[in-house]
């Protein structure tokens, strides 16, 4: 074991392939289980609806951003193919569009053809003509059905014809 990595002694006297040929290894993951293969996932969503509540933070903290959450449907298509209910926190100042967003997703449908359903968690920040500060992660022993061990990362992107992209890379346990 090297560094974390099972390399196998090889050699004429160890029965093993030698030096200029196959050594076996095994490179664990962050947990300690063999690494897993990442499988890759893309899609194209839709707001379905974006409803703003009357949550705000207290006890009220004045700003120069004002804080609102909001709840959101999206639908998704593609490999990624199914729908979310999302709880949405925003500081946002409409009249530079500059912010920052954190949302909590509940999806629930297929990747790549496995269906089953699991919470993912983006954010971002925009000084109004950029997205900065990504940040996607699969929330940890959400995954349910087929999806069930889901583990990952991913993205979103806006082209400028509107087009709202996501991408995933994941394990499944």
């Amino acid at each position: 074991m090297v560094g974390g990595v099972l390399i196998a002694e090889a050699g004429p006297s160890s029965g093993r392939p030698g030096p200029h040929e196959h050594r076996a290894r095994v490179d664990p993951d962050v947990s300690g289980f063999p690494y897993r293969r990442p499988m890759r996932a893309t899609g194209t969503f839709s707001v379905q609806s974006f409803v703003p509540t009357d949550l705000v933070p207290q006890p009220a903290v004045p700003t120069n951003v004002p804080v609102g959450v909001s709840r959101m449907e999206k639908r998704f298509e593609g490999e990624i193919a199914g729908r979310s209910a999302t709880l949405f926190t925003a500081a946002f100042d409409h009249a530079t569009g500059t912010g920052t967003y954190l949302a909590m997703k509940s999806f629930e449908g297929e990747l790549n053809g496995r269906r089953g359903a699991f919470n993912f968690a983006h954010s971002a920040s925009t000084s109004g003509t950029d997205r900065s500060n990504e940040f996607f992660a699969v929330v940890p022993g959400s995954g349910s059905g087929e999806l069930s061990g889901i583990a990952g990362t991913g993205g979103l992107t806006v082209e400028a014809d509107g087009t709202h992209r996501i991408w995933l890379e994941y394990t499944l346990a």
